[in-house]
């Protein structure tokens, strides 16, 4: 789930700085008090309202596959998920669930749905 946009969080953080009490800047906004209270907070620790990176380790088996699937792709364009994961372990790649595959898909912009 992506943050709220750096402008959003401009537009609530100067909306308390004109005075604005937070329940209402909260109301207008969609945000809780919480949140507009995290972004006062971030805005006085680091000057900015960027959003921080998502925590956890990268995917390593996700960012191997969405970089070398391209050419499975285009040989096996009407492959099913099981056929693609199969046909990923059998070239040496580690072997994925169906919803990686699919995520991997996805990310590589080829549509899931195959011709009949």
């Amino acid at each position: 789930m992506a943050g709220y946009s750096v402008d959003l969080r401009e537009r609530v953080v100067a909306a308390v700085g004109k005075g604005t009490a937070k329940r209402d800047v909260a109301e207008t906004f969609g945000v809780s008090v919480r949140t507009i209270n995290r972004y006062l907070r971030l805005r006085e620790r680091t000057d900015s309202l960027e959003p921080g990176a998502i925590p956890g380790r990268p995917s390593v088996k996700g960012a191997a596959l969405v970089a070398g699937l391209e050419p499975q792709l285009r040989e096996n364009a009407d492959a099913t998920l099981p056929e693609h994961c199969r046909l990923w372990a059998g070239s040496g790649g580690a072997a994925v669930s169906e919803a990686t595959m699919a995520r991997a898909i996805k990310k590589r912009g080829w549509p899931l749905k195959k011709k009949r």
